[in-house]
């Protein structure tokens, strides 16, 4: 169910066990080929086939379009919330949350700059609230919740996410082909920094000159399907836990 549809009376009447889920994701730039919009576009559509598959059992506030999206402010039309302002805004909306009565908060994002303040969020959340046991917090990044098959990764170049990269290139093009701008000509950049496993700073320039960082000329419209398909599917098995979770124990 959409909370933004709903009155205040409606959302007082539901069940405090209803997952909360906030849907996060950004504005920023994605190469010469794609929106600006592209990561929350795609979120979008992952949101809407959970909707469906998932239906009132649990709560959807509405998109939250800004992001932490600093390291692409190079890029003209990028829109950012610096970490720790953005840290500060997720930790609100669980409070928000919480003091409406809710139990089981889940933000569900789709921007790979999000991932650290929001864990970083769900884990202060948990500090402040520390004598309460019938929390569940989660943040959780779509891509990660589901893995291609190996039939269906055969068809793939990129093993894993980039930005606007093959798999973001295939799903913007099985959204709206008129987003997509040329992509026959467009190199790929390499995903893997040399000092991994080590987690080096960086800026998106230091990467790419165009704001790409993957192989966005490998991508169809048939693979964004596979790829909506695997990763909603992945988001609604998260979501079946969160709604069976007994709310006490640790494990879901």
């Amino acid at each position: 169910m959409q909370l933004a549809e709903m009155n205040w009376c409606q959302v007082a009447a539901l069940s405090k066990d209803t997952p909360l889920v906030f849907p996060v994701a950004a504005v920023e730039q994605h190469g010469h080929h794609l929106p600006l919009y592209t990561d929350s576009f795609l979120l979008g559509e992952i949101v809407r086939r959970v909707e469906v598959a998932v239906g009132d059992r649990i709560a959807l506030a509405p998109l939250q379009w800004l992001g932490n999206s600093d390291h692409h402010l190079d890029f003209p039309g990028t829109l950012s919330a610096p970490p720790r302002s953005y840290l500060d805004l997720l930790g609100a909306l669980i409070e928000n949350g919480l003091m409406h009565g809710f139990r089981r908060i889940v933000f569900l994002n789709g921007h790979g700059g999000n991932d650290v303040p929001g864990r970083q969020a769900v884990f202060e959340a948990r500090q402040r609230h520390r004598q309460r046991s019938d929390l569940l917090l989660l943040f959780a990044t779509y891509w990660q919740l589901a893995d291609l098959g190996t039939d269906d990764a055969s068809k793939f170049r990129q093993s894993q996410m980039g930005h606007a990269c093959e798999w973001e290139t295939s799903m913007i093009l099985r959204l709206n082909p008129r987003w997509v701008g040329k992509i026959d000509a467009l190199e790929p950049v390499e995903h893997r920094g040399a000092f991994e496993p080590a987690s080096r700073a960086w800026i998106t320039k230091d990467i790419t000159v165009k704001g790409h960082i993957g192989e966005p000329s490998a991508a169809t419209a048939e693979k964004g399907e596979i790829l909506f398909r695997t990763f909603a599917e992945g988001a609604v098995r998260m979501l079946e836990r969160v709604v069976a979770w007994d709310g006490r124990s640790w494990k879901g």
